[in-house]
């Protein structure tokens, strides 16, 4: 038996945040007899939750959900750490013959998962101390700017504001001697066993950020305000990761009576709006994407999106193709 005659099928649903691709998982999991993996770096903490998207009991419907509130808030993620977590999902979701079908918000983690990780240089106490405090002396903008002249694809990836992500890789591309996209891309150990399908989702731009807009209300009447408020209060470290999620640095910030609550709306609308476009501009480099106009939670796209996946799994050998429940 050939790797592709043995290979199990795997749905990556890849978007923009407020496209739609929790409530699509849940609609292909329905019909095909698969479970919903989130392939996302903010759902993967516990406690933060209306702001991150993550689907509650009545959005799952049902369906089993994995990789969801995996971490306490002080515990820093990594792609590899997602990568090793998402390996074990997947044996277990091939061995029950349940179909997997990613909700892709991290592209670095699809690419992680998919493609496996170079070998990376290990951290240097030394060379983050000396940029942490080059960052307070030189400004917020500090350190982008210094990794766009290091590697502009890498610095077009990350947000000005992501401090870990910049620091990790100037760190790496000082103590690797090159850029950390040259790095990524050798040394790799792709995901084996596995036969993936990625579908997109490209809503058309005006839509998105009126759906934006509209969420981010309604995540404001779901408690959102009153979620931070409960976490700052709680006692958790100002630093802790998820304190610089998009809105819950504004909330805060609001919270500590910094800025207007109407003020801190039309931040969190705005970055969000910018965070879209770089998923765009990240998963548009992602190959081997199917795209599709519209909505994940469209009824009509809905149907297309299930005649396409089905399309797909038929080309793969019955016992790969056919997942329980299909």
């Amino acid at each position: 038996m050939n790797e592709k005659e043995s290979a199990a099928p795997l749905v990556a649903v890849v978007g923009p945040t407020a496209s739609g691709k929790s409530a699509l998982a849940v609609f292909l999991a329905g019909k095909l007899g698969g479970e919903v993996i989130a392939c996302d770096s903010t759902q993967l903490y516990r406690r933060f939750n209306i702001g991150t998207a993550k689907p509650d009991e009545t959005e799952c419907r049902g369906i089993p959900h994995h990789l969801l509130d995996v971490y306490e808030p002080e515990q820093i993620s990594s792609a590899g750490e997602y990568r090793r977590l998402a390996l074990q999902v997947l044996e277990d979701l091939r061995r029950r013959k349940r179909l997997p079908i990613l909700t892709v918000g991290t592209g670095l983690y699809l690419r992680a998962l998919l493609e496996g990780l170079a070998e990376t240089p290990l951290r240097s106490e030394e060379l983050r101390k000396r940029l942490a405090a080059d960052s307070r002396g030189k400004g917020p903008d500090y350190l982008h700017r210094l990794l766009r002249r290091l590697d502009r694809e890498a610095a077009a990836r990350i947000a000005p504001r992501d401090h870990q992500k910049l620091v990790r890789a100037i760190e790496v591309c000082v103590l690797a001697g090159k850029r950390i996209t040259e790095v990524h891309r050798t040394g790799r150990a792709p995901l084996e066993g596995f036969q993936p399908f990625k579908i997109g989702l490209n809503p058309p731009r005006p839509e998105l950020y009126k759906r934006i807009g509209w969420r981010v209300a309604a995540m404001l009447d779901r408690g959102w305000l009153e979620e931070v408020r409960q976490l700052v209060s709680s006692g958790l470290p100002a630093k802790c990761k998820p304190f610089e999620f998009i809105g819950y640095r504004e909330l805060r910030t609001h919270l500590e009576g910094k800025t207007e609550l109407s003020a801190a709306v039309a931040a969190i609308e705005q970055a969000t709006r910018r965070y879209a476009k770089r998923q765009l501009t990240w998963f548009r480099k992602e190959p081997g994407v199917t795209w599709f106009e519209g909505f994940g939670d469209d009824a009509g796209l809905q149907g297309a999106l299930l005649a396409h996946v089905q399309k797909e799994l038929e080309k793969l050998p019955a016992r790969a193709a056919a997942p329980d429940g299909v």
